[in-house]
């Protein structure tokens, strides 16, 4: 007798029907850029479609992304207001520190995580403090904790460091129980790997490494025990949620990671892998929907239960339309 896996990809309900593998718009967090000043709405040149939002406009942006149904947002801020500490990081009135506070004030139902890294307010574009051109651990996890407190205080559900410095996950949750904020959860960047593909978020950011680079404290990205063994001892410091990014070439990663420990994983689907498919779409070599909805549901087979892309809105409104037509078809 002939086998015929075929029969059940004869149509799209037939499809549908056995599909292993789901994606929805509850699975996404939108990450957004927050900039000082008003009325600001600034294409970034390497990222296509992504936005310096000023206070005010991002709070426009963000009544689209409650319509579509996408729960969370992960912000990151963008100053001129830079010295060698990283000081406006943690600074109360900061401008995340607004800005969270501004979010929650309007849509309160929306989870805000809240970047924790000091390399978008040093003057020299490091993660940490720096002494003899070398970065500083222990001195700037003690930095880590006063923004992430801070953050907390402003209203953030989420704290996401991604410094990759060694200790930050249990100091910062020692620090924020000691202030009461036993219920702000860590998604903690646990396998980030020095990768190629953070550049046009460099811009975005202003946060380039002024000198060397970030090989020190970001993971080689030759190691995949090493991984495993980052994410083992995020957990055991009170990680909530671990991170590994970039999510393309790192697909063996989240996979490894998910059959080896319970706990939820996200991808963070970074700038340079959105930047390829917006260039290959400019020059007609991709179809845009197909192109990221494959990468994005990749990520989510490996094993991601979380997809951080800056492609949220489209990918909500994809499957909305592909529901309604569904829904037409009854």
């Amino acid at each position: 007798m002939v086998k015929r896996p075929r029969r059940l990809r004869v149509n799209d309900g037939m499809r549908a029907l056995v599909r292993e593998t789901r994606l929805t718009a509850e699975n996404l967090i939108y990450p957004l850029f927050v900039v000082e000043g008003k009325g600001v709405v600034n294409e970034i040149s390497s990222m296509p479609g992504v936005y310096h939002f000023s206070i005010d406009t991002l709070l426009i942006e963000l009544d689209e992304v409650i319509q579509l149904g996408i729960p969370a947002i992960l912000l990151f801020g963008v100053t001129n207001k830079k010295d060698l500490s990283g000081s406006e990081c943690y600074n109360p009135d900061g401008l995340i520190q607004r800005a969270i506070k501004a979010v929650k004030e309007r849509h309160p139902e929306l989870l805000v995580a809240a970047d924790v890294c000091l390399c978008e307010y040093t003057s020299h574009g490091h993660c940490g403090v720096i002494k003899d051109n070398k970065i500083l651990n222990d001195e700037t996890v003690e930095l880590l904790v006063k923004s992430a407190i801070s953050y907390a205080r402003a209203g953030a559900d989420i704290i996401a460091p991604s410094d990759m410095m060694d200790g930050r996950v249990k100091a910062i949750r020692n620090g924020m129980d000691k202030h009461g904020y036993t219920d702000v959860a860590i998604m903690s960047y646990s396998a980030k790997y020095a990768s190629s593909f953070y550049s046009p978020f460099r811009e975005a950011a202003q946060s380039a490494p002024s000198f060397g680079d970030r090989k020190t404290y970001q993971m080689d990205y030759c190691n995949k025990k090493e991984a495993i063994r980052e994410v083992e001892l995020d957990i055991e410091e009170g990680a909530d949620i671990i991170m590994v990014k970039p999510a393309l070439s790192y697909l063996d990663i989240i996979n490894e990671i998910d059959h080896h420990f319970y706990i939820p994983i996200a991808a963070y689907h970074v700038s340079g892998e959105y930047a390829m498919i917006k260039a290959a779409v400019e020059k007609g070599w991709l179809d845009e929907k197909k192109a990221v909805m494959e990468c994005v549901i990749s990520m989510k087979r490996a094993g991601a239960d979380i997809i951080i892309t800056y492609y949220s809105k489209d990918i909500a409104r994809w499957l909305r339309e592909e529901a309604y037509g569904l829904k037409e078809l009854r």
